[in-house]
């Protein structure tokens, strides 16, 4: 029989329990406190690993993390130079033949018609370090390390959590309106909870291997974010953070040749000296083994419990999709747990947390598989898959020295292009929209329900600029000149505030929508507000064609008014000014499930 609740000793009574304190968990904590919800994170670990791990911010990360505050600009100063990090090389080693080159991501200038943010990498504990100096004096958030999930019972209207202070080796309850796991892809709670994933494990044996060598002098000019190395002793990649002094090497591994058990040191540095191609000096840092898959949760929602970032999903590195995937799960989850707390939704509001999240996250894995496999068929073509290192080294150097085989090279190379250009997949998925995109490097601004209100560049009005984040600093993009860095400096997503919904009219409509909102507000829960953000009157478009884009897409000129949601996806889209205000109401009453 479970237990009574009158049994249990409550030592903490909070609104939100976040388990885990990685990125997704801070970034939890940090927007639910912007929100006004006091939440309590507690993190296994007493320290977090210095491994660099993820590497890239999405351009939607990026975006969101604007949207609450956090400083873009900053950001980008703290990882990787657009410079260093522009190209993906592939080599036989380091220090030996460029097989190709492609661009990594959509880092051209031409991209910031599409996004206000360019895609940005700096090691995930960089990222972490900096969510967490917003967090250390927020009287809504408390954190504590080396605690650690144990079990749960759903009461039905609240949940009681069992912590274990591992350092005090005691165990102490928690009770929460909700439960947010962000515990990782070994995660407690969904193990306890028992939700099954689809997906699988591979068979492929993995190895990451952290270290500090100056890559500088070896890549000269052909520096890059990632190197994939051809040479069968490593049939992997490395990523350089840092080119000089912060690098991981990722390869593949036999593990009946080599098992986990006798991977140290000498080994590592064996692998490393290999991918280089030469002895340089550098520090081990640390090395970890890892199994290579493709798993999503069946269920994101289990009542109060909800699965987030590598606790609902686990995908290869092949894309760096996993970071971004779970930073736009706790997106989408903090403005319906705020308004469920502020009385302003029902629960059931959280339904839609799974039914949005869930097929991104088989899209995200799917593409995850595909470009791996892009990526065997190259080293296929190039002959470096033999089993016997010495033969496979053999045919690698055979095919790259024969002319006849040149153009196939070239072909496999480009087949590569979809796996390091998935701007669609960041900024381009619709709610409520499950189909597979043909290309995840094609994006098509949309407006309608469940896409992100596409972005173009605005000259906010001055009471307007006066409440938004400081201005975007475009001067990283050596291409623009001083006059096109300061007309990027604004976005429309910036007219999305994070704890309202946002009405997008043109000038001569904001009249008739203001009355209609007035009306429509009488009858909302306290404290819910649509923010009316009218054309002309508190934005003007920059001039230029992207701008005469955005119009003719959004149709505000022709009379539309086009609705947004806290999380900047579109809610819906009127075809003109209702003649009743319950047609608002009915909208967002339907939403939020009154």
């Amino acid at each position: 029989m479970s237990p009574a609740r009158q049994d249990y000793e409550i030592a903490d009574d909070v609104p939100v329990l976040i388990v885990g304190g990685g990125p997704c968990g801070l970034l939890q904590a940090y927007l639910l406190a912007q929100l006004g919800v006091e939440s309590l994170l507690c993190e296994r670990y007493p320290t977090r690993l210095d491994a660099p791990k993820a590497h890239a911010l999405s351009p939607r990360t990026l975006e969101l993390c604007r949207q609450f505050g956090l400083d873009v600009n900053e950001i980008r100063r703290l990882g990787t130079g657009r410079q260093d990090a522009f190209w993906v090389n592939f080599v036989t080693h380091l220090n030996g033949q460029q097989v190709g080159r492609l661009p990594y991501e959509r880092m051209d200038p031409g991209v910031l018609d599409d996004t206000p943010t360019m895609i940005h990498n700096i090691p995930q504990p960089d990222f972490e370090d900096y969510v967490r100096k917003q967090l250390v004096k927020n009287p809504l958030v408390e954190m504590r390390k080396n605690h650690s999930f144990v079990k749960l019972e759903d009461l039905g209207d609240s949940v009681i959590a069992t912590i274990e202070d591992r350092a005090a080796q005691r165990e102490y309850h928690v009770k929460c309106k909700h439960l947010v796991a962000c515990d990782g892809a070994k995660s407690a709670v969904r193990r306890f909870l028992g939700v099954e994933s689809e997906g699988e494990d591979s068979y492929e044996t993995m190895m990451t291997i952290h270290i500090n060598a100056n890559l500088y002098p070896i890549v000269q000019d052909r520096v890059g974010m990632l190197h994939w190395v051809m040479d069968p002793e490593v049939s992997g990649f490395i990523i350089g953070y840092d080119l000089g002094g912060n690098q991981v090497l990722i390869c593949n591994f036999d593990s009946q040749k080599y098992p986990v058990e006798s991977w140290n040191e000498s080994l590592c540095r064996k692998t490393v000296d290999a991918a280089i191609g030469t002895h340089i000096p550098y520090d081990v840092l640390s090395y970890r083994p890892w199994i290579l898959s493709r798993k999503v949760a069946k269920s994101y929602r289990i009542n109060r419990v909800l699965l987030a970032g590598d606790a609902a999903h686990s995908f290869p590195p092949t894309g760096g999709l996993g970071l971004n995937s779970g930073l736009g799960d706790v997106h989408n989850l903090a403005f319906k747990i705020a308004a469920i707390h502020h009385g302003h939704a029902s629960p059931s509001l959280l339904d839609t947390y799974e039914s949005e999240r869930h097929p991104v996250a088989l899209i995200n894995a799917a593409q995850s598989v595909k470009n791996g496999q892009q990526i065997f068929r190259l080293l296929k073509t190039l002959g470096a898959t033999d089993p016997d290192v010495h033969v496979a080294r053999e045919n690698l150097y055979r095919t790259l020295a024969d002319p006849e085989r040149a153009g196939a090279v070239h072909e496999g190379i480009e087949g590569q292009r979809e796996h390091f250009d998935n701007l669609g997949l960041h900024i381009g998925y619709v709610y409520g929209d499950t189909r597979v995109p043909g290309c995840a490097s094609v994006y098509q601004a949309k407006c309608v329900p469940g896409a992100r209100i596409p972005h173009a560049w605005i000259e906010p009005s001055k009471p307007v600029v006066s409440g938004l984040m400081g201005p975007i600093d475009s001067s990283y993009v050596g291409e623009l000149s001083m006059e096109e860095v300061e007309r990027k400096r604004f976005s429309v997503l910036d007219l999305c505030a994070f704890d309202a919904f946002t009405l997008f009219v043109d000038g001569e409509c904001a009249v008739a929508w203001r009355g209609v909102l007035e009306e429509a507000t009488a009858m909302f829960p306290p404290g819910l507000r649509i923010d009316l953000v009218a054309r002309g009157r508190d934005f003007d478009l920059q001039p230029g064609e992207a701008g005469e884009k955005w119009l003719e897409l959004m149709q505000l000129v022709q009379g539309r008014a086009v609705l947004v949601r806290p999380d900047q996806h579109i809610l819906t889209v009127f075809r003109g000014s209702p003649d009743d205000s319950m047609e608002v109401v009915e909208v967002l009453r339907k939403y939020l499930a009154w």
